[in-house]
């Protein structure tokens, strides 16, 4: 049997990439989910997750997911709070999303995470940067010519 490692589920032999996950990726062997720490569907998940980051924002969220996965670090996501509404009433003042990984692949993660926030900033920085020079260029164009 083969095995997908990012969901776990279960393939016959035959079949090379796993239908339930997006970008379709390939099944693995049983030695190879043992290898990687990963449990067999028939098996009981042991593994303690931790929080390795926390997202402001789905957006930023969905980025660190992808980040994990491609490093094929287990990752969960959950939500801290559910809308604006809950931090006035509840005093609830954690981030809307926390970023889980198995305890022992916490040391490994945090730095890949750490350097997706900073190329977040950074593009975030330039964005900000090339929407000002619009702005001047916008207005500079739109400026009454000169009296005569």
């Amino acid at each position: 049997m083969k095995y997908c490692a990012r969901c776990g589920s279960e393939y016959q032999d035959s079949v090379q990439d796993c239908a339930d996950c997006p970008g379709n990726p390939l099944l693995v062997s049983e030695a190879e989910m043992r290898a990687r720490g990963l449990p067999l569907p028939h098996e009981m998940d042991q593994r303690i997750f931790v929080r390795a980051a926390t997202a402001e924002d789905p957006f930023t969220a969905e980025a660190f997911v992808e980040v994990l996965q491609e490093a094929n670090i287990p990752v969960l996501v959950r939500a801290g709070r559910s809308g604006v509404v809950d931090k006035l009433t509840t005093g609830n003042l954690l981030p809307w999303w926390e970023i889980l990984v198995p305890e022992d692949l916490r040391a490994r993660a945090i730095p890949l995470l750490e350097h997706e926030r900073v190329q977040e900033l950074e593009t975030t920085d330039e964005a900000a940067l090339a929407a000002e020079e619009e702005e001047r260029e916008s207005e500079q164009a739109s400026a009454p010519p000169p009296a005569p």
